[in-house]
């Protein structure tokens, strides 16, 4: 079974409702999410209530602490933001190939194409991202960062989850078709 690992500050908004959302469309893969702030705290109620109007549950996620062991089981590690790929990299090099924002995945699947039936996620990851570099991973970048709702209102929560669901839609196509 795939791996993902999806990855944020606190593990309390992005990524428990990407994980949801992931899970739903593809229950065939092993979802999780992590943060680098200490774990042990739910997803934020605003989150809860806005995967809810979904039909999903995150009402029992509690936060945990990415770590070298949780990144380095994971086939596919996504970050919310440049810096959490980053994070990840930092605790665990050798994942370096198999690491991106989900925004910089999107974009450079949907450059590569679709994975054909046969090549492994490894094999298409590494065409994916054949042409980063160091720098891809430094510095801050809104084109790679997914937009953080903490503390915000109701309505940037549901922007966020949209363009989550958006892009992860576009990332299962790409990676993970439906009989793969």
């Amino acid at each position: 079974m795939t791996r993902v690992l999806l990855l944020c500050t606190a593990n309390q908004c992005r990524s428990p409702m990407a994980e949801v959302l992931l899970r739903a469309r593809r229950p065939t893969l092993e979802v999780q999410s992590a943060g680098r702030l200490p774990g042990g705290a739910p997803a934020s109620a605003t989150a809860v209530q806005v995967v809810a109007a979904r039909g999903l549950d995150l009402s029992k996620h509690i936060s945990q602490t990415a770590t070298p062991e949780l990144v380095g089981q994971s086939d596919l590690i996504l970050g919310m933001a440049r810096e959490h790929v980053r994070d990840a990299v930092l605790l665990r090099p050798d994942v370096r190939g198999r690491a991106f924002s989900l925004k910089d995945l999107v974009r450079r699947g949907e450059a590569v194409g679709r994975r054909p039936g046969g090549q492994s996620l490894d094999s298409w990851l590494a065409l994916a991202g054949a042409d980063r570099t160091t720098n891809d991973l430094l510095g801050a970048s809104p084109a790679d960062d997914v937009s953080d709702p903490i503390g915000q209102a109701p309505a940037r929560y549901r922007a966020c989850a949209d363009e989550l669901d958006d892009l992860l839609a576009r990332l299962t196509a790409l990676a993970f078709p439906a009989g793969s």
